[in-house]
């Protein structure tokens, strides 16, 4: 569907060629081959124009591509900034601005919203069951990798975990606590980081009114994966609780439901943690809606350039308003004065100037530019040709901040338009952006032709190298703050915008992926790859007598040998159940074992004092399904575990060696090999072994 180079690859000269030798056989009249004859003239002509579809079909434009792909159901992932959570060890509370700037090298980080840290501290977290509290504060130490079980040995219900406060954390709207949980042995991701498949877990705060609910977004999965929890403080007023082997505030989570396939364990805690995301604004805009004083605090320190915009009576659009420091004739402006290192007020008045904004929502707007932009920040003019590009100041964009600013004239003089990419209505002008790349592409100019395009707010990000690894110290560009800021978690979420050719590797790689449970590896594949669950084997086989597939399926356990829980099987029955072929019947099939007893007698080398241990170590080796990558039903063949011992370096031969299954009903012996069960795996039995020094 998109590639069709074998068009483009035969050149006007190969296909005339064609034409020329193919005439005797179309025409045995035709025998005046000069390029005087009117008939080669027109055959040359077709044959040129040939060429030339040939070469336009293979260079189609960037809007006729993505259509294609948006025809398969593939529409390109838009850039993201990555989210960093943050901690500091601060002395006293300080307050974060919005827009405050962090940096790791040339990296940029900024919050998005005022924020004040170090206030509040954990002074204790405690575990308790029914054999009552157990401390586990040292998960709060960083220093300290020991894990702790989150809801003891059992997970049973009703078993809880506290939280100790020293301050009242109400001053937060949300508090953001992170937990590291112990390695989860490669769980499959789930789409939604919220779903709750193994527990379920209510989150309360300690009141006035006793413990009450609060509400909770768990990314942890109720403690199954690391992530952050984020609590969004009660309207009641918290209290000290004593009721803890530590007095102070509380939060706590309650076990409600338990189906743990893996006992959760926690590594460390890291709480009151702030977020930032990784950019770096260049141009900022922001909109009031008064009409007479308005008071902004720049984000980009002190060296900026301002513009002020103002809605009039007449029309949607804006006026652009000259900034003044005093007496000024009539025209668009207004006085502007600097009350704070950073911060500007600006006065309209329609009595002195003769102009001034009318009284409606949003009736203001200011753009803050760095002198980086400033300098360059008119980008072109609209011609209003198809697929019209400009080229853009500045490469990998955050597209939810960007905006270009229209300039067009009438009768009254120049007016603004703020048009932000892929908006589309009646007239508007309608763009992409190509945010990784730093341009436009002008798919309709609407009522703009002739426009001259401005940068509007803009801010640039390093797209998945954002997602810095956990760890790392950041410092502030505020020199009133001296501390030193570190992540405990690594950065998520940040990426550049799909382009196309990513677009066509996605597109490619999805063609080759099964949905749809045909082949036995298909069913497998899907199995192992269901959502949120854990599975170290599956194995698919037919059971050709009533056509049904039979799946059976090893989890991930903290037992030796994994029972098949009952989520697991209800999690696996839904995802095949809308794969199947339909006049295909499956049945998901608990796993089995079955031990295998060995005899041997070796002759060993001399000097060799661990000799057995190697060799007993070897046998099981071969023989553990459980630890090694043999399947269910798989044969155990003499001749590889015969192999796997005479290979070793302390033995000089084998005298005797014998296989036999424990359970004849789950696995048979047939020449020497063992023949497991389709849903049996081998796991070391009785193991029988004399070493005989050999003279050697």
């Amino acid at each position: 569907m998109l590639s069709v180079d074998e068009l483009k690859s035969r050149t006007y000269k190969e296909r005339i060629q064609d034409v020329m030798s193919e005439l005797p056989i179309r025409s045995s009249e035709w025998t005046n081959y000069n390029p005087s004859d009117p008939g080669i003239t027109i055959l040359e002509d077709l044959t040129a124009y040939s060429t030339m579809q040939g070469d336009e079909i293979v260079t189609l434009s960037y809007r006729a591509k993505m259509a294609l792909l948006k025809m398969a159901g593939f529409i390109p992932a838009r850039a993201k900034c990555a989210k960093v959570l943050l901690s500091a060890n601060l002395n006293s509370p300080v307050t974060l601005k919005n827009g405050e700037k962090f940096h790791l090298g040339n990296m940029c980080f900024e919050t998005n919203k005022e924020t004040t840290v170090g206030s509040c501290r954990l002074l204790g977290v405690f575990s308790k069951d029914e054999n009552g509290f157990r401390d586990i504060s040292f998960v709060i130490d960083n220093d300290i990798r020991v894990p702790a079980k989150v809801f003891g040995d059992k997970c049973s219900v009703g078993s809880s975990i506290y939280f100790i406060i020293d301050h009242n954390p109400q001053l937060f709207r949300e508090v953001i606590f992170y937990f590291k949980m112990a390695d989860n042995r490669g769980r499959n991701p789930t789409k939604d980081r919220t779903e709750h498949i193994f527990a379920d877990i209510t989150w309360e705060c300690y009141t006035d009114a006793g413990f009450v609910g609060i509400n909770a977004r768990d990314f942890t999965g109720a403690f199954v994966n690391s992530g952050e929890v984020r609590l969004s403080m009660p309207r009641e007023s918290m209290l000290e609780y004593d009721g803890a082997p530590v007095k102070g505030y509380c939060i706590r989570a309650t076990l409600m439901r338990s189906d743990y396939d893996i006992i959760p364990k926690m590594i460390n805690l890291y709480s009151f943690l702030f977020e930032v995301w990784q950019k770096d604004t260049k141009a900022f805009s922001q909109s009031f809606n008064k009409n007479d004083r308005i008071q902004i605090t720049s984000p980009l320190g002190s060296d900026v350039y301002y513009q002020v915009f103002a809605k009039e009576k007449k029309g949607p659009s804006f006026r652009k308003y000259e900034t003044v420091n005093g007496v000024a004739p009539k025209g668009r402006y207004c006085t502007a004065k600097e009350t704070n290192p950073g911060t500007m007020t600006f006065t309209f008045s329609e009595e002195e100037f003769g102009y001034g904004p009318k009284k409606s929502k949003e009736c203001v707007r200011v753009i803050i530019y760095n002198e980086e932009i400033m300098r360059q920040y008119k980008v072109g003019k609209v011609i209003g040709y198809d697929d019209q590009e400009i080229e853009l100041p500045v490469k990998n964009i955050v597209n939810e901040t960007f905006f270009l600013i229209a300039e067009r004239k009438d009768e009254e003089g120049f007016y603004y338009d703020f048009v932000r990419p892929e908006k589309k209505n009646y007239g508007d002008l309608y763009y992409h952006l190509l945010e990784g790349e730093g341009k436009i592409i002008i798919e309709d100019p609407g009522d703009y032709i002739d426009a001259d395009l401005f940068m509007g707010s803009v801010a640039v990000m390093d797209g998945d190298k954002g997602n810095i690894i956990e760890g790392c110290k950041l410092t502030i560009d505020n020199p009133a703050i001296p501390a030193v800021f570190y992540n405990p978690a690594a950065g998520t979420g940040g990426g550049y915008r799909e382009n196309l050719d990513r677009l066509k590797e996605r597109f490619l790689k999805d063609m080759k992926t099964p949905y749809r449970a045909v082949t036995a590896d298909d069913y497998e594949y899907i199995v192992k790859t269901t959502p949120g669950l854990c599975i170290r084997k599956a194995k698919a086989v037919l059971a050709n007598s009533d056509n049904t597939v039979k799946v059976v399926v090893l989890p991930e356990s903290d037992e030796k040998f994994p029972k098949l829980p009952g989520i697991y099987i209800d999690k696996i029955t839904d995802r095949l159940s809308d794969r199947r072929l339909l006049a295909t019947k499956f049945a998901i099939v608990k796993p089995c074992f079955v031990p295998i007893g060995v005899k041997c007698t070796a002759y060993v080398k001399r000097h060799y004092a661990s000799a057995e241990k190697q060799i007993e170590e070897s046998i099981r080796n071969q023989i553990d399904y459980l630890k090694s990558d043999r399947n269910f039903g798989e044969k155990l063949r003499f001749e590889d575990v015969f192999s796997a011992i005479e290979e070793l370096d302390c033995v000089d031969h084998i005298y005797n060696l014998t296989l036999h299954s424990e359970n004849g009903k789950l696995a048979t012996a047939k020449e020497y090999d063992i023949y497991p069960r389709y849903d049996v795996l081998c796991y070391p039995g009785d193991i029988q072994l004399e070493i005989v020094t050999s003279d050697k």
